[in-house]
């Protein structure tokens, strides 16, 4: 919780002070009292003794008095709000790796799978893009609502070449910066970068994600492989070797750590349907700061009337 107006917290302090008052007003009270009866037969002069009920309803009034400078203060909370509009750049990798059948039925083929899953659930005011990628990145698709559209290219998809991660996130990055609403102002936008391999080929990937964190774009990336993949690979002979395509989260990680985003790693096709499936209730939502103000102060004046109902119960007056 914050305070919109954290200065007039320094109010509190009224209400030690208060409690040091009262309690010098209840001591000249009772040397008042000592002077008028002796402590002997004060019992038989004044006996009946309200005893702790005489400070109930004070002690309310010190709690609301608190309360009440809180809502002067102006508290907020973050809530989880539905995003009304943004933008999101799925950044596929169908590099030759992909065919790899360390996940089932293929890397891609679960990679497909998951995405088509995904499009099925987004929100349809978020916009949704494809840019994949192998030794070259290609924009399949620009931020729409026709998300039936992103699927189809999706579905489209084959592996194949190299991996050029560094030019696909680019690439995902100048078309979100065009994205924007009515007034001119860019949307939201986030890119989530699907890969099984380091980089191969074009630039380097941790420059591109220092431009995303300027941008205040975050990249979450998903590593998607075990470390025992293996794909077949003929030689310009004609024989076929087993080459091994292990993925590589450290550099997915540190993309993602650069621009504020968040590394995920998928195991298996369970794992890559989970992992989507976070991302999009998370990009889905934006955290704003609400004013709670009434409720601090209804708060107030509830413990404010409830010590007034007390004392006019127990000594027919009010505080």
């Amino acid at each position: 919780m914050s305070f919109g107006e954290p200065l007039l917290l320094l109010g509190l302090v009224l209400v030690p002070l208060a409690v040091l008052a009262y309690l010098q007003s209840e001591r000249r009270r009772r040397v008042a009292a000592a002077a008028f009866a002796a402590p002997a037969v004060a019992g038989s002069v004044a006996p009946r003794q309200p005893g702790f009920r005489r400070h109930v309803p004070l002690v309310i009034c010190a709690l609301a008095l608190a309360v009440l400078i809180l809502a002067l203060a102006k508290p907020q909370t973050t809530v989880a709000v539905d995003v009304e509009r943004a933008s999101i750049m799925l950044v596929f990798d169908n590099s030759g790796s992909m065919q790899a059948t360390d996940v089932a039925p293929s890397r891609l083929l679960a990679a497909r799978a998951a995405a088509d899953k995904f499009l099925g659930e987004v929100p349809s005011r978020i916009r949704v893009g494809l840019v994949a990628f192998n030794q070259a990145a290609r924009t399949l698709a620009t931020p729409t609502t026709d998300q039936a559209a992103v699927r189809a290219e999706v579905d489209a998809l084959a592996p194949s070449g190299g991996t050029a991660t560094g030019e696909a996130l680019d690439t995902a990055l100048s078309a979100l910066q065009s994205q924007t609403d009515a007034s001119g102002a860019r949307l939201p936008a986030a890119v989530i970068l699907l890969s099984d391999g380091k980089s191969t080929s074009g630039r380097d990937p941790v420059l591109i994600a220092q431009r995303a964190k300027r941008l205040r774009i975050p990249v979450y990336t998903v590593a998607l492989g075990t470390p025992t993949g293996t794909i077949d690979v003929k030689t310009k002979s004609g024989a076929t070797i087993t080459r091994p395509v292990p993925p590589d989260p450290d550099s997915l990680r540190q993309i993602s750590t650069i621009s504020r985003g968040q590394a995920f790693a998928a195991a298996d096709q369970g794992d890559l349907s989970a992992v989507y499936q976070k991302l999009g209730s998370r990009l889905g939502k934006k955290h704003e700061k609400r004013e709670i103000t009434a409720g601090f102060a209804g708060g107030a004046f509830g413990l404010l009337a409830a010590a007034g109902i007390l004392s006019l119960h127990w000594f027919r007056r009010l505080v």
